[in-house]
């Protein structure tokens, strides 16, 4: 039997494609409606955490935050069954994954953090990515329903903490790949460009299939042969801001970039290749 803590939309959609897997699953949820709605689809729901927990031999948790993992779980101890696995799909720090690890296995049940790159939709149809690393037999031992629940489960080894590190890495990327969209969505509007232009242009260029090769250059060390060199870019990012400026309106992320391209070119770097920006100071 299963127990789940979480019904939010990830949650309730784990939930649901457990039950059509056939699986038992007892759930609980702060607001308990939430976790009544789930019986619908056969799930039973707990307004006490202690209670649904109890002869639970896995325990899956999609929660908020450290906060209230740890709240919840100091909650339901009391009814875990012993020797109860603990899997945790919660984006936490990577010290508190760390730390709920160490903790629960001294008493003596099995904590895996394993955080997703899962919306609502993917959790219901098992699609997406799970992330895991740490006690490298637990996760073969969890492999195969882990797998099920997610369209790729992607281990990074034996390290603890090293999954939550890796979904903080993703997270911060999507954080700054949307705003980019935004300020570019945001010229695009200044310059009397359409949305369906906008997505025309990058239909036929997609700068995202770039990605795993700017990485390597970003990181690399020779910056020597550019193909963009960073004076020049700078001159762009300048005509963005000016447009800006001229329709007063203003740019979120652009500013910044303009600052660190220009401390780049007071120490020389001009005619390098503008991904120089990114090499660690």
């Amino acid at each position: 039997m299963k127990a789940f803590l979480g019904a939010g939309l990830l949650g309730a959609g784990f939930v649901r494609a457990m039950l059509k897997k056939g699986d038992e699953v007892q759930v609980w949820n702060r607001t308990f409606s939430k976790a009544k709605d789930l019986e619908q689809y056969g799930a039973k729901a707990f307004e006490n955490i202690d209670e649904v927990v109890r002869n639970a031999d896995e325990v899956y948790i999609a929660l908020k935050d450290d906060a209230s993992v740890d709240d919840s779980l100091t909650k339901a101890e009391t009814g875990l069954k012993a020797g109860a696995i603990i899997v945790d799909h919660t984006t936490t720090s990577v010290e508190g994954s760390k730390k709920r690890t160490a903790e629960w296995n001294i008493k003596g049940f099995s904590y895996l953090h394993a955080p997703v790159f899962m919306g609502p939709k993917n959790a219901l149809e098992g699609t997406g990515y799970m992330l895991v690393s740490g006690d490298q037999n637990l996760i073969k031992q969890l492999e195969s329903q882990l797998s099920a629940m997610t369209g790729k489960l992607i281990n990074f080894g034996e390290e603890t903490g090293k999954a939550a590190a890796m979904k903080l890495a993703g997270n911060l990327f999507l954080v700054a790949f949307t705003a980019g969209i935004a300020d570019t969505i945001s010229f695009a509007d200044m310059a009397g460009i359409s949305v369906d232009e906008l997505s025309k242009l990058f239909a036929e260029w997609n700068p995202g299939t770039t990605l795993p090769q700017r990485l390597k250059r970003m990181t690399g060390e020779d910056f020597s042969d550019p193909s963009w060199r960073l004076e020049m870019a700078r001159k762009d990012t300048g005509l963005f801001l000016k447009e800006a400026e001229r329709k007063d309106k203003r740019l979120h992320i652009i500013p910044a970039v303009a600052s660190l391209m220009d401390e780049w070119i007071e120490k020389g770097h001009g005619k390098q290749d503008w991904t120089i920006i990114g090499k660690q100071r």
